[in-house]
């Protein structure tokens, strides 16, 4: 990989460990290195396993590249392993896990691609600083030399990672020619360290976003929700939308940017749905990021560009886009291959999200009040961190006044709750009495007995057995149903 714009590569560009460098106190790696020297093999740590340790974020995973082939690295991993997987040999790659700790170990690459596909025609190389210069960012062409205790840094990498700046080792049009998938991946390392794109990196993907189609969608939802999941996702998604990424693999971000929201004039729905979801994931609870919270508030709005209608007077309204949207976030969901779960909870939040602006000042009544709970069933502390997410007016009056009235309704909820037990909310009569009262036996009539118990239930409350069953039997006779005698 060469080009006029491409980084200096830097002939055995070997530098002596910082202080406190943590890799090499890995009993594992230690362990494996030991091991392939005593066969005459070489053995570095590499990629993102150095970097992340540069940082100071070692992570539990290690990635380590080498000179023997594939089955001279199976060779070596017998007999030390606790266990070993070959699922990624065709490329190179033997995966194990040791004390816990799972590794891969790939040998030297020199690949190229077909320029069809993302798949590599797989061509094994014979030195580090050729496996480093193939690699997609300079901060990942790094590897640590485990016996001899140096860094091997043929493209600046730790240049980059000062100056927190993403670059290709080669230059970007080559390195996304190879593999599209880089420049999401771009997007994403700018989430999940909050690095910047060179200039030359964010112009070569403008210009190549189309190269993105070659890609298979789960490769691509991998990407995003790694994005979505990382410490600065607003950054990530500015870049993916400005880079023209998103056309391809999430047009309805950019979709949203020019739409003007008719609750905040001072943004558009694209700002206001970054705000959004900033806001959101200020409320997460737990060290783990909630990438259903995150898609929902990212795509919470993207109804409404197709419902946008001019009012007489100058207004804007955008009537019923919560329900056009849940359709849309279903229909890209799935296109990205979203597991079905992820998909209707992400729909049915975006759906819910509009349900609390008819409380108004807190005309509800209990009974819409279990509703509320009801539909949201496992999602309502998602959807309560949503809907007050979903509050960016710069009034702070007014922002204060809406935070203080869903205050009140998580009151009510929590009173309701304690009172009715909400979370179980069932008919007062289970499907076997139901059956044995009407003497039916199982089918549709007994749902709709069970569903029209379920509906009494949300609107008045628990009732009593003998009450229940009062309103069951004149259900029933409504229904042209005769129960037997008793």
């Amino acid at each position: 990989m060469s080009g006029p714009n491409a980084p200096a590569v830097q002939d055995n560009a070997v530098v002596d460990l910082p202080t406190g460098f943590p890799l090499g106190s890995s009993p594992v790696a230690a362990e494996l290195a030991d091991r392939f020297h005593a066969a005459g093999h070489r053995l570095y740590l590499v990629g993102g396993s150095v970097r992340d340790a540069l940082l100071g974020r070692l992570s539990g995973d290690l990635d380590f590249t080498t000179d023997a082939r594939p089955p001279q690295i199976l060779a070596l991993l017998k007999g030390w392993a606790d266990a070993i997987w070959d699922t990624g040999i065709a490329f190179g790659t033997v995966g194990a896990g040791k004390h816990g700790q799972t590794v891969e170990i790939t040998t030297f690459r020199a690949d190229s691609y077909d320029g069809v596909s993302r798949n590599p025609e797989v061509t094994f190389g014979d030195s580090i600083e050729g496996d480093l210069v193939r690699r997609d960012f300079t901060a990942n062409a790094m590897a640590y030399d485990l016996v001899g205790r140096q860094l091997i840094d043929p493209t600046g990498g730790r240049r980059a990672l000062r100056e927190r700046v993403l670059d290709t080792p080669a230059t970007p049009q080559e390195s996304f020619s190879d593999d599209p998938l880089r420049m999401l991946r771009a997007a994403r390392f700018a989430s999940q360290l909050g690095f910047t794109v060179a200039p030359r990196v964010r112009e070569a993907m403008a210009a190549m976003a189309g190269e993105l189609g070659r890609i298979t969608a789960e490769r691509v939802q991998v990407e995003l929700s790694k994005l979505l999941t990382g410490a600065h996702p607003r950054a990530g998604v500015e870049l993916v939308v400005d880079a023209k990424l998103a056309d391809v693999v999430l047009p309805e971000l950019p979709a949203m940017k020019l739409e003007i929201d008719e609750h905040h004039q001072h943004k558009d729905v694209y700002t206001h749905s970054l705000t959004v979801l900033d806001q959101a994931i200020d409320l997460e609870e737990g060290p783990e990021p909630d990438l259903v919270l995150r898609l929902a508030a990212l795509l919470h709005d993207i109804g409404k560009p197709a419902t946008r209608r001019f009012e007489e007077g100058g207004g804007v309204s955008f009537h019923h886009h919560e329900v056009v949207g849940a359709k849309m976030v279903r229909k890209r969901l799935r296109a990205l291959k979203y597991s079905k779960d992820i998909t209707e909870d992400v729909a049915q939040l975006v759906y819910l999200h509009l349900r609390f602006h008819g409380y108004g000042g807190g005309e509800w009544t209990d009974s819409a009040v279990r509703r509320y709970v009801t539909d949201a069933e496992h999602l309502l502390p998602r959807l309560h961190k949503l809907v007050r997410a979903d509050c960016t007016t710069r009034n702070r009056r007014k922002a204060n006044a809406l935070q203080r009235t869903y205050d009140d309704l998580e009151r009510r909820i929590e009173r309701i709750a304690a009172e009715e037990d909400l979370k179980r909310v069932r008919p007062d009569l289970d499907g076997n009495e139901i059956m044995r009262l009407l003497g039916l036996p199982p089918g549709p009539l007994v749902g709709r007995a069970w569903k029209f118990l379920k509906e009494l239930r949300l609107d008045r409350g628990p009732l009593d057995h003998d009450e229940a069953v009062a309103e069951l039997l004149a259900w029933a006779r409504a229904e042209g149903v005769e129960p037997p005698a008793e």
